[in-house]
């Protein structure tokens, strides 16, 4: 794979978030290495939560979140999908298949940081990478939080609302990734939290992963990633350790999802699940701090 890497300088000064960037090399025979970034929060001997961003964003999304889980005693850990935030950008599209996602979340979580006892919360992609993760390796996670999220087999039709995000993704000459985030806030972003957003993208030779991630999301039965998703929701649906939702109010896309979660992982059964006032596709921006006392009580008890 041609790879790209965001020079250091574009993510100067970013509001409210001055953790230090550390970086694992993950390695596969098939795409040798690819270096992912990541940041961390709270005490290291700390329960370990995972928080995984999704399209078009980057681990700056859980920066309101961070500091009440470390609060908390939590290890909080969040890295940047390949492709996004600092982590290597593939320069091709095609170089973005929803394997190569979850693996590489994988071989991080588990063969870099050797995590256990995980805590999973994923968000947009970060719950259909996050989730699938779970599914294939149950033995390392103690619980889900899913938010904003779904884990589409194909077998289901998509919202108009999405369909028409992805078509303007895939047309659009130039991709507006700051545009693109704030139109999933209920909050109007600061020109400052925007310029954030558009840091790890330079020119658009480096949003092949923010372009792609739409056309990954399976939308027929016949998907490439469909029957792998369907053997995940048959282990997740049987899956006895906690899971909870919570989902903003305000998003026509993965909102209708959070009941059909509740219903249908034995794990979520009696758990306090939250829907939040005033939250939007990017819930972490509209009621980040908020999102991080729900993750806090629900893995401190």
């Amino acid at each position: 794979m041609r790879l790209l890497r965001t020079p250091e300088d574009r993510f100067t000064d970013l509001p409210d978030f001055d953790y230090p960037p550390l970086y694992c090399d993950l390695e596969s025979e098939h795409d040798g290495i690819v270096r992912i970034s990541y940041v961390e929060a709270g005490p290291f001997d700390g329960p370990v939560v995972l928080l995984l961003h999704g399209e078009p964003s980057w681990s700056f999304l859980y920066r309101k979140v961070l500091p009440v889980l470390a609060d908390a005693g939590i290890r909080a850990i969040a890295p940047d999908l390949i492709g996004f935030g600092r982590s290597d950008k593939p320069v091709d599209v095609a170089d973005h298949t929803y394997a190569r996602h979850v693996e590489w979340i994988r071989s991080f979580a588990f063969d870099a940081l050797d995590l256990r006892d995980v805590t999973l919360v994923g968000q947009d992609w970060g719950g259909l990478i996050g989730l699938r993760v779970v599914a294939e390796n149950p033995d390392r996670f103690a619980r889900v939080v899913a938010a904003n999220t779904v884990l589409p087999t194909g077998d289901q039709s998509m919202p108009d609302e999405w369909l028409a995000f992805r078509a303007a993704v895939q047309k659009a000459p130039v991709l507006d990734i700051g545009r693109f985030v704030q139109s999933g806030c209920r909050t109007k972003l600061t020109e400052e939290v925007r310029a954030a957003y558009d840091a790890p993208f330079p020119n658009e030779m480096y949003k092949a992963g923010p372009r792609a991630m739409p056309g990954l999301v399976p939308t027929t039965p016949d998907d490439p990633a469909s029957e792998a998703n369907r053997r995940a929701w048959a282990v997740l649906s049987e899956l006895d350790i906690p899971f909870l939702c919570a989902f903003g109010d305000s998003d026509p896309i993965t909102g209708p999802a959070a009941p059909v979660l509740q219903r249908a992982m034995k794990g979520a059964a009696g758990q306090d699940h939250r829907t939040l006032e005033n939250a939007g596709h990017f819930l972490q921006e509209d009621q980040g701090e908020e999102l991080g006392r729900i993750i806090a009580r629900f893995v401190t008890g």
